[in-house]
């Protein structure tokens, strides 16, 4: 039993759920949402991402077969690819139901984002589209958090663009270590089909344009450390690129890409967190 718990956890992708998870809760915490709202909505997101999570280690299990990744429970045999697929159909189930708990309104745009996440599971994952279910379900998760307040009050506009730039951003980041074992198994996505090169920079760019959004969209002027953190998304990611060609070592550049864009993505959750206030 313990086996196959660890397997499940693992094949859910924990990390980035988790982090996932987290900042919907402190988003419901920063735009007003009382204790059991704050439950309500990390329960929906956390469902929402398991289910992603488990969908795209059953799909993917053939390929990670073939490029031998013992990382992945299903392709190592410590879970069967049927019972991570169960989990994934109860955790798609569930995501709706806890949505519910909040308003119909609300568990619409959370379904549509899981949808939307699926979807990129299969059959998005290799075209030339791959992008748009990323910044589609990320562009969703505030609007699911802000809808969910009592009274359902309409999301900002520049709230769920700059979420939306960040998934896709997310999306590119997230693909540059795997560039090489997706091409072994015929994934062709667009990160795929821009190149490492092209991928950083279509990361770095869209981790800026939603920080730049999340520090001018709220009324006001923007503050100092918003302009530091647009200025931190414009120089971390070239250096991190132009570090990796001065000591001339390419395996390293989409690793220290990737973390580069990551810690961007970092900055931008917390701004996107501080934001919610504004709503």
């Amino acid at each position: 039993m313990s086996r196959l718990v660890l397997g499940l956890v693992k094949a859910s992708h924990p990390e980035p759920t988790a982090a996932v998870t987290l900042v919907a809760g402190l988003l419901a915490w920063g735009v007003g949402h009382r204790s059991a709202g704050i439950v309500a909505v990390a329960a929906t997101v956390g469902a929402s991402q398991l289910a992603t999570g488990w969908a795209n280690d059953a799909l993917d299990a053939g390929r990670d077969d073939a490029v031998g990744r013992t990382d992945k429970p299903v392709a190592a045999g410590t879970v069967s690819r049927r019972t991570v697929a169960l989990a994934a159909l109860l955790a798609a189930v569930a995501t709706p139901l806890l949505a519910l708990t909040t308003n119909p309104t609300a568990a619409v745009w959370a379904t549509a984002g899981l949808v939307s996440a699926l979807l990129y599971d299969w059959p998005l994952k290799s075209t030339p589209v791959s992008v748009l279910p990323y910044a589609f379900s990320f562009g969703t998760l505030p609007a699911f958090v802000v809808l969910a307040l009592p009274g359902a009050p309409t999301p900002p506009l520049w709230l769920v663009a700059a979420a939306a730039c960040l998934g896709a951003g997310a999306h590119f980041a997230n693909v540059l270590p795997d560039l090489a074992d997706d091409a072994r198994t015929g994934v062709r996505g667009l990160p795929h089909r821009l190149g490492p090169t092209g991928s950083r920079l279509a990361a770095a760019g869209l981790l800026l344009v939603a920080t730049g959004v999340l520090v001018l969209g709220p009324p006001g002027p923007p503050s100092a450390l918003g302009l530091a953190a647009v200025l931190t998304a414009a120089v971390v990611p070239p250096l991190s690129w132009y570090g990796g060609r001065l000591v001339g070592r390419s395996s390293t550049r989409p690793v220290a890409a990737f973390r580069a864009v990551l810690l961007v993505a970092l900055i931008d959750v917390a701004l996107l967190v501080a934001s919610g206030r504004l709503v």
